[in-house]
């Protein structure tokens, strides 16, 4: 059985037509992700296009004492890092709406709020790594600076240092395979420590001679072009990512690889999907977080009161403000939780369940759950609601796979789903399956994104 899944291909049943709008869907999100490494970045983006797409900010309409009617498209943001969509349908709010909801934060390196120091002649960025990484994966690996540094003024500078061909960039540096001998025989989690992954920064002195002189030539090259001093630091949120583009992957450029595609290959599809609905009769909603990689906490992760506060909003600009009204419409929406799954490694093919697992290039994968071994902090979807989604995908022609993330006794992983299950509505994990997940360049397949895109669609007309 899992040989057959393997060889099946779905390349050789499209048309033409599937092909052209494949590369293009393809072409589009290898772009969003080379220009949006960050949640920050994302979440501009995603209102950006929005706006483009005839959707208004729902706060501005609630100030000017506008009412929200059945056609109208809202959206709202949440600190500048998370952001719902809302394309009012025909029936009424309490009825539920149909959620796609994906993150938008990734692994990184955070700069720490004290960073800069000299060693040797040499000037370095203290990190604290973000969600869950191989931390030797990220040594003399080029890296890029994004974020925005927060002056007592309340002055925001943007930084993007790395992206551009002329500019620098920044690496944690490895030792030489010389003198590796002790550390080779360390476990993985411990070749490269956490408190190692520094980053190297400058090596020019501002004086020859003066104690911490390199540190100090940086700090004046940054507050020359940036007007930012040392102390500035303290209230930034600055994160060192893979510095360069999205790129297509293999001879045949069926694949992409790219850093941040966990999750960004599933908010990207999602916001393109809802971006493409007309007139709905169900209310649809795509729902854009951050916090995913370390919990979902925080004021702008999903256990945070942001999207139940602002469907009260919408409620109430509709004429519905009870707390009554706002239960009755979590409780009976149903919801895909957009994120991602691990693929069958063939150079790993000890740790998954060929009969259980994703095939990279078979389409949209549906989890019905997720957690850790004993299913623990899973969602586990109700067989009918699964048995409601496969009628809509088999209805719209989309690809589809059920698939676990690996081995039952290996780990696991978790994503919102549970969360939003909280609220009693219908929830299955589904998106693309993923390899190398986690670390700097992830890859997935075309196919994979189409058919999710496909998936996401049907999702939000039919459910």
């Amino acid at each position: 059985m899992a040989e057959d899944k393997a060889k099946d291909s779905i390349w050789s049943q499209y048309t033409d037509s599937d092909r052209e709008v494949l590369e293009k869907l393809s072409a589009g999100y290898i772009d969003f992700l080379s220009r949006c490494k960050t949640e920050r970045e994302s979440a501009a983006e995603a209102v950006t296009l929005a706006e483009k797409a005839g959707y208004r900010d729902l706060y501005a309409m609630l100030e000017a004492g506008e009412q929200v009617r059945p056609g109208d498209k809202v959206y709202a943001v949440n600190m500048k890092k998370s952001v719902v969509l809302f394309n009012i349908g025909e029936e009424p709010l309490e009825k539920g709406m149909n959620i796609l909801g994906a993150h938008i934060d990734t692994c990184r390196l955070d700069v720490k709020q004290n960073p800069f120091y000299e060693e040797g002649g040499l000037a370095y960025l203290d990190t604290h790594y973000y969600g869950g990484i191989k931390k030797y994966q990220w040594v003399a690996l080029p890296l890029a600076l994004h974020g925005v540094v927060v002056k007592p003024s309340g002055e925001v500078v943007e930084i993007c240092i790395g992206e551009d061909e002329k500019d620098p960039v920044f690496c944690v540096t490895d030792l030489l395979v010389h003198l590796s001998q002790e550390q080779l025989k360390k476990a993985g989690a411990k070749v490269v420590e956490g408190e190692s992954l520094d980053i190297l920064v400058g090596n020019y002195p501002l004086k020859e001679g003066e104690k911490e002189s390199v540190k100090a030539g940086v700090l004046k090259l940054i507050k020359d072009k940036y007007g930012i001093e040392e102390e500035d630091f303290q209230s930034a949120e600055l994160a060192l990512v893979p510095a360069g583009k999205a790129r297509e992957l293999g001879f045949d450029r069926s694949m992409v690889l790219a850093y941040g595609q966990d999750d960004r290959v599933c908010s990207y599809t999602s916001l393109m999907a809802m971006l493409e609905t007309g007139r709905m009769r169900r209310t649809a909603c795509c729902l854009l977080v951050d916090k995913e990689e370390i919990g979902s906490v925080g004021a702008t992760g999903m256990q945070s009161r942001f999207f139940e506060n602002v469907v009260a909003e919408l409620l109430n600009a509709m004429g519905q403000g009870s707390d009554l009204s706002v239960r009755r419409t979590l409780a009976n929406s149903k919801m895909l939780s957009s994120d991602v799954s691990s693929a069958y490694d063939a150079l790993y093919a000890s740790s998954f369940d060929k009969k259980n697992v994703a095939y990279l290039g078979k389409g949209m994968v549906f989890n019905k759950f997720t957690g850790a071994r004993g299913k623990s902090g899973s969602n586990d979807a109700n067989a009918e609601y699964l048995g409601e989604i496969r009628g809509i995908m088999k209805k719209h022609n989309v690809h589809f796979q059920l698939a676990e993330l690996g081995k039952v006794d290996l780990g696991g992983g978790g994503t919102i789903a549970y969360i939003m299950s909280l609220y009693g509505m219908q929830v299955i994990d589904s998106g693309v399956g993923v390899l190398s997940m986690h670390a700097p360049w992830e890859a997935t397949s075309k196919v994979d994104i189409y058919e999710v895109w496909k998936g996401y669609q049907a999702f939000l007309v039919e459910a």
